[in-house]
């Protein structure tokens, strides 16, 4: 139903202005009145408004409306469903400028909207600024470049994602959004605005959140501002969601960023007293478990290993833990997170406290045991298996073990 108490009497014909958002979701507004996608579920009605906005320019014949809202020609009725629509539409905008100025006009068969409403839409807005920044003087194009980004709060009309017509322009001004972010980033990197650039890519983040340059930027404008805590929280949350949601290892790239965050991270500085680092270090090494780790550093640890077992003349062995389907094809993804995580779970109860563990892929963990012999090594991950199986008894997938010494190089 219209709001209550925001009705307004409009003179028939007056020039009325409408401020209208698809950036991130649909919005019409006229001075302080606002109505937007939430007034109603019905995906086709905003869908017929927001396709006559960006076709204000013409009539748009009954045909291509049928076309874009019905594509699988699922109305027994298209015609009449199309009239229903715009008794919604007008019902819906009533608030904004009363009852007797019309919106939606229809003339012979066609749709247009009213010419006598003109309108700035966030989209024309969005386009004419990434064409601007194109040719924009140097000191023009970090302004012109903030406003985009202001712009664009969101993908393309979200909520109306399965019309062909909206994913086309969707990807178009995605696609957009991104490069503007990738220069506007590379000037901000130049200029050392690293608040800002922290600001930018939390924002770019929540709209694409598997770019990993976007990631690594995130964090380098976190250690440049000498927040390394917060830094090294998003690196793990990062990898964490691109093994989980693509199934593959970060790139070098994102991955080098865990030596930075190290390296600014220290635990002590010149003027630190002996006793505290040693409580300090004293309260990493009674840390419970196994020690669960980045890819990066378990190769920093394995490193460290096999020159200890070199001039012992001990070995090293590996077992690396796989999840598959129980036909050995890749499971569905949110039952592979379900089950890497109890895996995890399964590993840290099941290892002892020396061993050392670190997610190598989307579906695999790898371990490093080393003060086991083979026999030993194939106890502790029988126990694992026992654990996991115990507490998941009814996962349908399978974990298959491989156990291999390394060669160590003399």
């Amino acid at each position: 139903m219209p709001a209550k108490n925001t009705k307004r009497k409009t003179t028939k014909g007056k020039l009325t202005e409408a401020r209208v958002s698809m950036l991130g979701g649909f919005e019409l507004s006229i001075g302080n009145i606002t109505v937007n996608e939430t007034l109603n579920r019905s995906t086709k009605m905003w869908a017929f408004l927001a396709y006559l906005i960006i076709r204000r320019d013409r009539n748009v014949p009954q045909s291509e409306l049928v076309d874009l809202l019905w594509p699988d020609g699922d109305s027994s009725n298209p015609i009449n469903a199309l009239k229903t629509l715009l008794y919604r539409i007008r019902r819906h905008l009533i608030p904004v400028v009363g009852e007797d100025v019309k919106f939606v006009v229809s003339r012979r068969g066609s749709y247009m909207w009213n010419p006598n409403i003109k309108c700035t839409v966030d989209i024309e807005e969005f386009e004419e600024l990434c064409r601007e920044a194109e040719t924009a003087e140097e000191e023009r194009l970090l302004d012109i470049y903030r406003q985009i980004t202001y712009l664009y709060k969101g993908d393309f009309l979200p909520k109306l994602s399965e019309l062909i017509w909206v994913v086309t322009n969707s990807a178009h001004y995605h696609a957009l959004y991104l490069r503007a972010v990738r220069k506007f980033s590379d000037m901000l990197v130049d200029r050392e605005l690293w608040f800002e650039l922290n600001n930018l890519c939390s924002k770019a983040l929540e709209i694409d959140p598997f770019d990993e340059r976007l990631h690594s930027l995130l964090i380098t404008s976190l250690l440049k501002q000498g927040n390394a805590a917060a830094a090294l929280g998003h690196y793990e949350a990062a990898t964490d969601f691109l093994y989980k949601n693509l199934g593959v290892r970060p790139s070098e790239n994102l991955r080098s960023m865990y030596t930075d965050i190290m390296n600014q991270n220290n635990l002590y500085d010149a003027d630190t007293d002996m006793d505290v680092l040693l409580d300090n270090l004293r309260d990493a090494a009674n840390e419970p478990g196994a020690f669960i780790c980045d890819p990066g550093f378990f190769r920093l640890a394995y490193r460290l290993e096999a020159r200890r077992a070199a001039r012992n003349g001990s070995s090293v062995h590996i077992a690396l833990l796989t999840i598959t389907s129980l036909d050995n094809s890749a499971p569905p993804l949110r039952m592979l997170n379900a089950s890497m995580k109890y895996l995890l779970e399964a590993i840290k109860a099941g290892l002892r406290k020396g061993d050392v563990a670190s997610r190598y892929s989307g579906a695999q963990y790898v371990l490093m045991l080393p003060t086991a012999n083979f026999e030993d090594g194939q106890v502790v991950v029988n126990r694992i298996l026992r654990i996991f199986s115990k507490h998941h008894p009814r996962i349908r997938l399978k974990i298959s073990p491989r156990l291999f010494q390394l060669e160590i190089a003399k």
